[in-house]
């Protein structure tokens, strides 16, 4: 069998039977996109206006909502539909953590009601599977997905090993999962997702342990099938639609390399 990673994303979503997959293949094939933006902004303004800005290059805006200091209905509303006019998907980075029964409350309720809007979010196996079923019966009648947190970028990240390899069995048997958050392809056994933070052009790591590696590194070597980049492309002194722009090129050349080899 041909590797996933050596076949199209319009090949895959073809053959996916995920919704929200094949949704997503279409979009990255339309706008030749495989650029995530990483959003870690504090303010409703910034977000949104980064939004509308880099929304035309990019096929998943990432939110971190809870540090909105101003966060209102009125923004998942306004964020949605800069969602629908750019043709890009919300992932909500929420990292969830806790037993099934809490964070069914978490997603679906609360002051944020994530499932309502982000089409993707995503959650550590720390508790066991429970917590995949909780996330599910809140998810699956919106036709939402779950990434699992198989590893991180960060220095010293203990996701590792036999930990690793435990999230890669919960996946496989949980539809509910359309993907993982680390650094490379993980399986064959299911067309999953790789969506990987930490990628950039220049920079190695920052002060608070983020290391850094390229596009072709993670996309064309490692089988990666998102990259998710945040201050390189609106950090100080940067503008956020010329890198956008830069990334999204880079990340599509690392794709159309690795289905060369």
């Amino acid at each position: 069998m041909v590797s996933f990673s050596q076949q199209t994303y319009a090949q895959r979503g073809e053959q996916h039977s995920h919704p929200l997959v094949k949704q997503l293949f279409a979009i990255m094939e339309r706008k030749q996109s495989n650029l995530s933006l990483a959003a870690d902004v504090c303010t409703k303004a910034e977000l949104l206006d980064l939004a509308d800005k880099v929304g035309p290059y990019i096929c998943v805006f990432k939110t971190h909502i809870d540090i909105i200091s101003d966060f209102d209905a009125d923004l998942v509303a306004r964020l949605a539909a800069l969602a629908d006019m750019h043709d890009f998907l919300i992932f909500e980075d929420r990292k969830f953590a806790d037993i099934g029964n809490t964070v069914k409350h978490q997603y679906g309720g609360g002051l944020y009601r994530i499932a309502d809007w982000a089409h993707i979010t995503n959650c550590h196996v720390i508790p066991g599977e429970g917590i995949i079923q909780g996330l599910a019966e809140v998810g699956v009648p919106k036709d939402r997905g779950l990434l699992l947190l198989a590893e991180m970028s960060s220095k010293g990240m203990l996701a590792t090993g036999a930990y690793t390899e435990k999230n890669v069995e919960m996946a496989v048997r949980n539809d509910f999962v359309i993907g993982f958050i680390g650094s490379r392809r993980f399986t064959e056994d299911r067309d999953l997702l790789t969506m990987t933070p930490g990628v950039g052009l220049h920079a190695s790591d920052d002060a608070l342990g983020q290391q850094y590696r390229s596009p072709e590194s993670i996309v064309t070597e490692n089988g990666s099938d998102i990259i998710i980049v945040g201050r390189g492309i609106y950090g100080p002194g940067k503008d956020p639609v010329a890198e956008a722009q830069r990334y999204r090129e880079a990340g599509w050349n690392a794709y159309l390399k690795r289905l060369e080899q």
